[in-house]
């Protein structure tokens, strides 16, 4: 068992080859898993080569969704899979992009930091990066690195040297890295080829780093012949060249590697202590993922579904979901531009449950409106996050409290902003970094969904939006049948909306998928599931409800 007195931290550099999205994220969340279950302190660090300062204004199509840590950073998706791995909260320190690395050195030198030297890429840049690559140092036993980016990339050079510099200065036995590459199947020749894994493993050692620990994308099983090929020519040891086939679930991943002996090889290479490894409770949740007792169909309205990563974390957090439930949720996509108040019907019709997604403008709102409308008159489940909640209020001011230009002033210019800009928002000029971010409190008000789910009277959720609900108007709502059920401590802002005459309508000002972790969930996510499965039953006559996880 790792001793919880301050030590020396041990670092792991997880790099890829040949191509990139083979999956680096999920496999360092599974080995990190892995580590912390036979009792060491890890964390994981994300580098990411691209020049913005973080993911806050990048597009959603293209970069996936941008994921919120407590403190309030914008931050690379594989964060969340970390998160849900390792069920810790990581913070701004554990991400760091090339954007920031040069914006924090040029501001450097423009104070004067440099004394008037030449500032370059070595040693100041590469000096910044090991500062923030050590900036856990003595507080975790072992911190694991992911480099984005695929080796050969021009952008992730700097971060090679880094990893170089400081493996060479702690010494081979506090760093050691470890080489995802994919090797491909050629269908025509039915057979796995290993030249790009061997060029990747020789272009890593041209930059002074050698790979102890090769990790291998597979479609297809990887026969030992094969494995003894690779480690032959790229200079590691047979049993350091481990296969990662395709699995059903990521959750898998950790088995799989556990069965590879990874973790026992890592933590010989570090000269660590192999304690028992306790993998009984992620076992049970895994199978629970993998052979449900029934399923539900939930339809997800939103404005990115053309790319699903847009909505990572939502789509773990219906995998936690289901798992606690028995059950597994069957996600319906549907594009919110593409709904009408004509074709509703036919594009949620047998839907047990529809989640409105978070996003931001104006395209696509009237066909979330009309998705709302079509669930809240038919009894349907429904769950709003972010600007699904608000465009709950929007659709409830009009239908049911008769103020039909009731809008955000996010979309148009109104007389009625049920929707209305945050008072500390309306001088921003620059928009990166500046909405409400990060955890805040939340009041929930006893007796009702919110407070059933979440069984406890204050809560901390994480946020990243500009608008709230106008408090001119919560009378009005109140009046007609919306609940506040979640507010701020302050009562000055409202969190949580919920109807009385309604099975289950949720919508929430923050973003509860951020905080659904593997084998835990999140409260309203189960609760959510939990109705949509009730619903089924009672459609198909039968009393046989799931018996969640306790």
């Amino acid at each position: 068992m790792a001793s919880h007195t301050k030590r020396k931290t041990k670092y792991i550099f997880v790099v890829g080859g040949v191509l990139s999205s083979v999956g680096k994220g999920i496999a360092c969340a599974s080995l990190g898993l892995l580590l912390k279950s036979r009792g060491y302190r890890v964390t994981i660090l994300k580098f990411d080569p691209y020049i913005n300062v973080d993911p806050g204004t990048m597009n959603p199509l293209q970069h996936g969704e941008v994921y919120v840590t407590d403190d309030g950073a914008e931050t690379d998706l594989d964060l969340g899979h970390y998160e849900r791995f390792l069920d810790v909260s990581m913070t701004r320190f554990n991400n760091a992009t090339t954007g920031q690395i040069y914006y924090e050195v040029i501001q450097r030198e423009r104070r004067g930091y440099y004394l008037g030297k030449t500032v370059q890429v070595i040693p100041h840049i590469t000096d910044e990066i090991k500062r923030r690559m050590t900036y856990f140092d003595g507080e975790y036993d072992i911190v694991i690195i992911e480099i984005g980016g695929t080796v050969g990339d021009i952008e992730s050079q700097p971060y090679l040297e880094a990893a170089r510099q400081l493996t060479l200065e702690r010494g081979r036995s506090a760093c050691i890295t470890i080489l995802l590459a994919y090797v491909p199947f050629i269908r025509s020749a039915g057979e796995l080829k290993t030249k790009p894994t061997q060029h990747a493993a020789k272009e890593l050692m041209e930059f002074g780093i050698i790979p102890e620990i090769i990790l291998c994308r597979t479609e297809h099983r990887i026969p030992k012949e094969v494995r003894t090929k690779i480690a032959l020519f790229c200079n590691v040891a047979e049993d350091a060249v481990i296969e990662l086939p395709d699995v059903e679930t990521i959750y898998e991943v950790p088995i799989i590697m556990a069965r590879r002996n990874l973790d026992t090889i890592v933590l010989r290479k570090l000269r660590l202590k192999a304690g028992e490894l306790e993998l009984d409770t992620w076992s049970r949740f895994v199978a629970r993922i993998k052979n449900p007792r029934t399923t539900v169909e939930i339809a997800l309205v939103g404005k990115y579904v053309s790319y699903h990563d847009s909505y990572k974390s939502i789509i773990e957090a219906f995998v936690h979901a289901g798992a606690i439930n028995n059950c597994k949720v069957e996600l319906r996509w549907i594009n919110s531009e593409d709904v009408t108040s004509e074709n509703v019907e036919e594009l949620l019709g047998g839907i047990r449950g529809v989640l409105v997604a978070p996003g931001f403008g104006a395209r696509g709102i009237e066909g979330k409106i009309a998705a709302i409308e079509y669930v809240r008159t038919r009894n349907i489940p429904f769950f709003g996050i972010c600007l699904g909640m608000q465009c709950a209020v929007i659709e409830f001011a009009r239908n049911v409290c008769g103020i039909a230009d009731a809008n955000s002033a996010e979309f148009k210019r109104t007389r009625h902003p049920v929707i209305h800009l945050m008072p500390d928002q309306e001088r921003v000029e620059h928009k990166g970094g500046t909405m409400r971010l990060g955890a805040y409190p939340c009041a929930l008000l006893a007796g009702t969904k919110a407070h059933r789910a979440y069984n406890q009277e204050l809560i901390f959720e994480r946020h990243r939006h500009r608008y709230e609900l106008n408090n001119a108007y919560r009378s009005l709502l109140e009046e007609h049948g919306m609940v506040m059920s979640g507010v701020s401590p302050d009562n000055r802002l409202v969190e949580i909306i919920e109807l009385k005459s309604h099975p289950w309508f949720v919508g929430v000002q923050f973003h509860p998928e951020l905080k659904s972790r593997a084998v835990s969930g999140h409260p309203l996510f189960v609760h959510f599931v939990r109705a949509a499965l009730r619903l089924k039953l009672n459609d198909e006559g039968t009393d046989d409800v799931q018996n969640p996880i306790e």
